[in-house]
């Protein structure tokens, strides 16, 4: 076990009554009890020494801390699930980049360098997923928007027919062999272009005939023109939706509102409501908030959102600098931390209660993690995800659009994808980012996202490190919610 990087590949935490530790090769999760936990802080100190930590637990023994048998029985378990392939995995994959990473911490990319990692571009990228930024427009202008009122920096534009036909034409040259491809509607908002929408989802019904493929649409709106019609055709085609809703009236007028400045949600509610209660069980929703500066109790507005009958939502910090006032800070982590152990607990009451809903946040399964690619790199952002603008410009994603270092090609005009800059972004995956490769977290969130990465640290190699600690704890209250669910139900919290 010399060779075990206890920080890299162990996470050990205690929220409420459990003691839990994280096997983060294997995924596993297990909850154990004090002398398990003794020994393997014991075992980390001594540098993975059976011997020597066995030796400090006997002086424990000695001390009555608990009886030697224990110990000989925690050193039984631990041994089994080692055997079993659910505890002190090392990161195979680390060693294969680079075998001196073995043992500590590795440091793949200088952060101070914008040196891209060593590494040939795919000359046949396979692009599976798709953002259409139909609307460069907005009827909202919500003061902590990335894209500047919809408009992304630039004028006030709309997506034309044209361009989604040769966006969806340029998924289909792309994505190869994969069956199944991804479509987003994005804006801006962009039912201001709705009769475009209805057109390229036309046009994708008939491409996924000729070509044997499925194309999985999904539409975010801010609800405003959402009415009946466009419901039933929503309903009708299948498409995801993620609706935008902060939270409690005050909290969401504060930020969300129309050009003269006055709050939506009550012209949003009904609409909003309507939607997810037409929805079927097969057709997807989430109403999606964002908390800031301004409403660090964010576990009432996750609260309140459950409590207007929606069984499915996301409410997620803002992505914002200094000095802007709704902007998170250092100092707001302690109570941003209490709040999601807070909203843990009580999302698992009333879950026992018949009044649970799924939080978007916490829907972690204990049995298996998500696939290797993106366990490695993430959302897939410059390399099988891309968005394309209402002129066909092609970004890597959604918030790196009207950045022109990050331009990749353009759907109409035949330009073969800039593989070099696509490169950049294949090769930012956990094993290419300092902090990434020896994080415990790191199969969770896959690296980050790399727009906040660029916009905070003039480079995706550097993750936003306020938005690692809010992840981090996050997770953790996940890991707890879910492990007192099974053992709510009698099953062991191991995955």
């Amino acid at each position: 076990m010399g060779n075990y990087n206890f920080s890299a590949d162990q996470h050990r935490f205690r929220q409420g009554e459990l003691r839990l530790v994280v096997d983060v090769v294997s995924g596993s999760i297990h909850a154990v009890d004090p002398v398990a936990w003794d020994l393997l802080e014991t075992l980390e100190k001594r540098q993975g020494n059976l011997e020597q930590a066995l030796a400090d637990l006997t002086d424990c023994a000695r001390e009555g801390k608990y009886a030697r048998e224990e110990m000989e029985e925690a050193v039984l378990e631990l041994a089994e699930l080692a055997q079993e392939g659910t505890l002190f995995n090392r990161d195979q994959w680390r060693e294969t980049v680079s075998p001196e990473l073995a043992g500590p911490v590795p440091a793949l990319v200088n952060p101070e360098s914008k040196t891209v990692p060593a590494g040939e571009p795919s000359q046949n990228p396979v692009i599976k997923s798709l953002c259409l930024n139909v609307a460069h427009d907005c009827n909202l202008r919500c003061s902590y928007c990335f894209a500047s009122s919809g408009n992304f920096g630039g004028g006030c534009k709309l997506m034309p027919f044209a361009v989604g036909k040769a966006a969806l034409d340029f998924l289909m040259a792309h994505s190869a062999n994969r069956k199944h491809c991804e479509v987003d509607f994005f804006g801006g908002e962009p039912l201001l272009n709705f009769e475009v929408v209805k057109q390229i989802v036309e046009y994708g019904r008939q491409l996924e005939q000729v070509r044997g493929k499925l194309i999985h649409f999904t539409l975010t709106t801010n609800a405003v023109l959402l009415d009946a019609d466009i419901q039933d055709y929503l309903n009708q085609q299948k498409i995801s939706v993620v609706l935008s809703l902060d939270g409690r009236p005050a909290v969401h007028d504060r930020l969300r509102v129309f050009a003269d400045g006055s709050g939506s949600y009550d012209a949003v509610l009904p609409r909003i409501k309507a939607l997810t209660e037409s929805r079927q069980l097969d057709q997807d929703y989430y109403v999606r908030g964002t908390y800031t500066r301004f409403n660090l109790d964010f576990a009432n507005d996750v609260l309140h959102l459950a409590d207007q009958g929606f069984k499915r939502v996301s409410v997620e910090p803002v992505v914002a600098a200094e000095p802007a006032d709704s902007a998170l800070r250092e100092e707001d982590l302690p109570q941003i931390f209490a709040e999601y152990d807070r909203l843990a607990k009580v999302l698992e009451a009333r879950e026992r209660e018949g009044r649970g809903f799924n939080f978007f946040h916490f829907d972690l399964s204990l049995d298996h993690g998500p696939c290797l690619p993106k366990r490695l790199k993430g959302c897939g952002a410059g390399v099988e995800y891309v968005a394309i603008t209402p002129e066909g410009d092609i970004y890597p994603c959604h918030q790196f659009v009207g950045r022109p270092a990050y331009l990749l090609g353009n759907v109409l005009k035949n330009d073969d994808l800039d593989l070099a800059k696509m490169a950049h972004f294949q090769n930012a995956h956990i094993y290419g980012k300092l902090v990434c490769a020896g994080c415990w977290a790191r199969f969770y969130c896959g690296g980050g996202c790399h727009a906040n990465a660029e916009s905070f640290n003039n480079t995706i190699y550097q993750p936003y490190t306020l938005g690692c600690s809010i992840q981090k704890k996050r997770l953790e209250a996940a890991i707890y919610y879910q492990a007192k669910r099974l053992i709510q139900k009698g099953e062991p919290a191991d995955g």
